[in-house]
């Protein structure tokens, strides 16, 4: 709600645009240089699980991708707007872009190209492989939106599409060593928590319209503990937040919230394709709106405040620009301006009546 009323001024949002784009690539700078100075600490407590991982001030590195990953698209989308601003062309030739490309000075677009590797390279070395996918998908798609108008029609949007990919899969061997061999040693999802999964949702069948009660998970799951899942340690999230939410609170509850995030969605997206000024704010918001949904049916994102907080203050002001701007003052400004033209041809007139005619003075 903060997010949507701050958010309504166009500029204040590209204010919150900017401070979570600084912010996290700060974070992402102190967490790169923490796991190379002291790995086994987190600001000023000692880090006890993920040593091999760069989490940041976070303590799961699935978040930290999250985070680090939403900053990157951010970062990404800042950068295009910005080259996009200094090309003369109303439409990119494709042909003399390089050209168009040495023009621009280094040192104006340089801060925003460190701060995108560096949030890139944190996002790495978390080492998640959800976290890293969705970031990486996330990034291709909405570059690809941003430059849906330049593209060449029917096949350009394929091209791009294919030409991420093909970017995303050099840098995830490039940078991503660890992600690629996670990839190949545990797969898509760890066996503990698909069995974490197929219990909760024995918890949801036995509770459908109501559930077990709002923040209950850590102790109605115990009962419904799957015997292939390790006895270490205590499950206090189902690893997957519209499972977890559809126990807790039931599944018309559930359902409900589903139907809420559709509806913000779709809001975006109007934003999206309907604005022509600004459209980056709304753009930004769905690109991480869509990452964080996807990686938290998968993890537990939108539940650690860390991440919750910053993008969901994303998220309202994307809503409040997905509509466009009245544009009530020109139309003001016109109309007095032809009030005060109209008002000096009176005037005019009225002089003109009262002046003796020319010729009685002959």
């Amino acid at each position: 709600m903060l997010g949507i009323t701050v958010g309504a001024d166009r500029e204040r949002a590209r204010k919150l645009l900017w401070v979570i784009a600084i912010s996290g690539a700060a974070y992402a700078l102190y967490g790169v240089l923490s796991f190379l100075i002291e790995p086994t600490m987190i600001l000023w407590r000692d880090k006890t699980a993920y040593l091999g991982s760069v989490t940041g001030t976070f303590i799961n590195r699935n978040t930290a991708a999250a985070y680090f990953g939403s900053c990157a698209v951010i970062w990404m989308l800042l950068i295009l707007e910005d080259v996009r601003r200094r090309l003369p062309e109303r439409y990119i030739e494709w042909r003399r872009l390089s050209l168009d490309l040495r023009a621009i000075a280094p040192k104006e677009i340089l801060p925003q190209l460190a701060s995108l590797l560096i949030c890139l390279m944190a996002m790495f070395m978390t080492t998640s492989r959800a976290g890293v996918g969705l970031s990486l998908l996330a990034m291709i798609v909405s570059t690809t939106v941003f430059l849906r108008r330049d593209l060449p029609p029917r096949t350009g949007i394929w091209i791009a599409l294919g030409s991420g990919v093909v970017i995303a899969l050099g840098l995830l061997q490039l940078l991503g060593g660890q992600v690629s061999s996670r990839f190949d040693s545990q797969g898509l999802v760890d066996e503990g928590r698909a069995e974490a999964w197929k219990s909760t949702l024995r918890i949801i069948a036995d509770n459908p319209l109501f559930g077990t009660g709002m923040g209950t998970f850590q102790w109605a799951f115990p009962p419904y503990r799957s015997p292939n899942i390790s006895i270490r340690g205590i499950w206090d999230a189902a690893h997957s937040t519209p499972l977890e939410l559809a126990s807790e609170v039931g599944i018309p509850m559930a359902l409900l919230v589903a139907v809420g995030w559709a509806i913000m969605l779709l809001v975006l997206a109007q934003g999206v394709f309907g604005r022509r000024r600004d459209a980056i704010i709304p753009l930004a918001a769905t690109a991480t709106a869509t990452l964080s949904l996807l990686h938290s049916c998968l993890d537990f994102t939108l539940q650690v405040p860390g991440y919750s907080v910053p993008f969901f203050a994303l998220f309202g002001a994307g809503l409040a620009q997905s509509f466009p701007t009245r544009q009530g003052r020109s139309a003001a400004d016109a109309l007095a301006t032809g009030g005060r033209g109209e008002a000096r041809q009176t005037t005019a007139d009225t002089t003109a009546r009262r002046m003796p005619p020319l010729h009685k003075s002959v």
